[in-house]
């Protein structure tokens, strides 16, 4: 029997029913070398103000990255990655009551982000990459992203294979679940990490079945947006995959996805709303 989600989430003054509609994270990556976006936000400047105008948009989270984990992507030093988030971050933090996510594996970044204004750790490796950052997000009451990768950046798309895709992920996030709840961690979202060791055919296959991860008791996330398996379905570049997100973000509602992580605020905020609508009526 799947465990009862839990769908009521508190961030310091902001309360959100997960139920009630579907949420959008905002994308803001202060890198050089994103794969969708990567270079556009490096000035803090442009970065806030491009934050504040995903929260005018409707975004019900803004998730701050400073480390490019696109397929092939190096790791960036400790200190480069924090030089690039936190001065959004504390910025951002001041400026609006919309919770910040730091998007890092690193428990050291993640301290700092905390303590600059975060309540959210987006972790890619599902707690697997440093064991300290459990305990980070227990010490600093945040909220922790567990999402599912095979293998690192660098090696991830080298011919990703599983037994049965949704069930091999379900297991790797059951692990990690139960070392953030042994550790007190009480606010949870699960993310399949579409684009993260996963074929185009894969992915589709994520989304088709995205509900059975329900059954982990935690609401899910999921990241589609300008990801690859849509340029390959497509055969368009990244610049040109809205439509394309625009259909994956829909099926992912209509599957079950409690939050959709997005580039396109505005836009994506429409298609949630029309899917909500068919999904919820």
């Amino acid at each position: 029997m799947a465990n009862a989600v839990k769908t009521l989430y508190r961030f310091g003054a902001v309360e959100y029913d997960l139920t009630a509609r579907t949420h959008l994270m905002g994308v803001l990556n202060v890198t050089p070398d994103s794969f969708s976006d990567g270079g556009l936000y490096r000035d803090p400047e442009r970065a806030v103000r491009r934050g504040l105008e995903m929260v005018e948009e409707g975004a019900d989270f803004i998730d701050v990255g400073g480390e490019s984990t696109r397929p092939g992507s190096d790791p960036v030093p400790q200190e480069e990655e924090l030089r690039r988030v936190l001065p959004v971050i504390e910025r951002l933090s001041k400026a609006t009551d919309i919770p910040i996510s730091v998007d890092t594996y690193k428990s050291a970044v993640a301290r700092r982000a905390l303590d600059a204004g975060a309540r959210i750790i987006n972790d890619i490796s599902g707690l697997h990459f440093d064991s300290d950052l459990a305990d980070v997000a227990t010490g600093g009451g945040a909220t922790l992203v567990i999402m599912h990768m095979k293998g690192t950046p660098k090696t991830m798309q080298a011919d990703p294979v599983y037994d049965d895709v949704i069930s091999d992920i379900g297991e790797y996030l059951a692990a990690a679940i139960r070392i953030a709840e042994a550790k007190g961690i009480e606010q949870i979202f699960v993310d399949p990490g579409i684009g993260f060791g996963k074929s185009a055919a894969q992915n589709v296959e994520i989304i088709r079945r995205l509900r059975e991860l329900g059954s982990l008791g935690h609401p899910v996330l999921v990241g589609p947006s300008r990801k690859s398996f849509i340029g390959k379905i497509l055969d368009l570049p990244v610049d040109e995959r809205l439509e394309g997100t625009a259909a994956a973000v829909a099926a992912s509602v209509m599957n079950g996805a409690h939050v959709v992580r997005v580039h396109d605020v505005k836009q994506m905020l429409r298609v949630t709303r029309v899917a909500d609508a068919i999904v919820r009526s």
